[in-house]
């Protein structure tokens, strides 16, 4: 049980601090600015990982979940219970910030900017995700994202998406990222393009990593 606490725990913190990060520059007209929400969400992605990467691999992302399980190094079947705890996390994330900020109309969901289509949206996330699970499948030791330079590569890697892609789709890189703020707006017509974006980038990603394993 203290893997899927680490889980709901550290998505929950992501969601909080990142989503925040970007619910506080919309109320504040500004005052954070782009570049320190994408700083946020680098930033507390490492820290979670330091955290709770020796406890539960840290994933708080069911894209990168899934990514292990076809990986072979996590087992299917705690796929759908690592999402649930996942989606827990990140929903009572926003929930909190829906309590604390009523005046915001985003908190910090993420979506195509106007005038960027959904599907090429979904593009640009499934080449977000494939670069961040690339990232991770190489750094990570089975299914945990542990070591010294872990939480930074990851880190880094969120922070520099999140820096060059968020004006246009968000750079979420995660399903629960992307449901959790919608189940408040109502945005909805995104996700699903954007959730098989996430998952396909994943899998797309290990599916190469281990090609070049097998190639001689």
């Amino acid at each position: 049980m203290k893997k899927y606490i680490a889980e709901l725990l550290g998505t929950f913190a992501m969601i909080f601090c990142g989503c925040g990060a970007m619910t506080i520059n919309e109320v504040t007209n500004g005052s954070i600015s782009h570049v320190g929400v994408a700083s946020v969400w680098g930033l507390i992605v490492m820290a979670m990982i330091y955290a709770f990467g020796s406890t539960s691999g840290a994933h708080f992302n069911p894209a990168v979940s899934i990514g292990f399980a076809v990986a072979k190094t996590f087992a299917w079947k705690e796929v759908p219970k690592y999402a649930f705890f996942q989606l827990i996390g990140a929903t009572l994330a926003i929930a909190l910030l829906w309590f604390l900020f009523p005046e915001s109309k985003t908190l910090g969901e993420s979506i195509p900017a106007t005038g960027f289509p959904n599907y090429k949206a979904a593009i640009l996330e499934f080449i977000l995700t494939f670069i961040l699970m690339t990232v991770i499948i190489n750094i990570a030791k089975g299914s945990k994202e542990v070591g010294i330079m872990a939480g930074i590569a990851v880190g880094g890697i969120i922070l520099l998406e999140a820096m060059f892609a968020g004006p246009v789709t968000k750079a979420s890189m995660n399903p629960v990222r992307t449901i959790a703020p919608a189940l408040f707006t109502g945005h909805l017509s995104h996700v699903v393009s954007y959730i098989f974006a996430h998952i396909l980038g994943a899998v797309s990603a290990v599916i190469l990593h281990n090609s070049f394993k097998t190639t001689k």
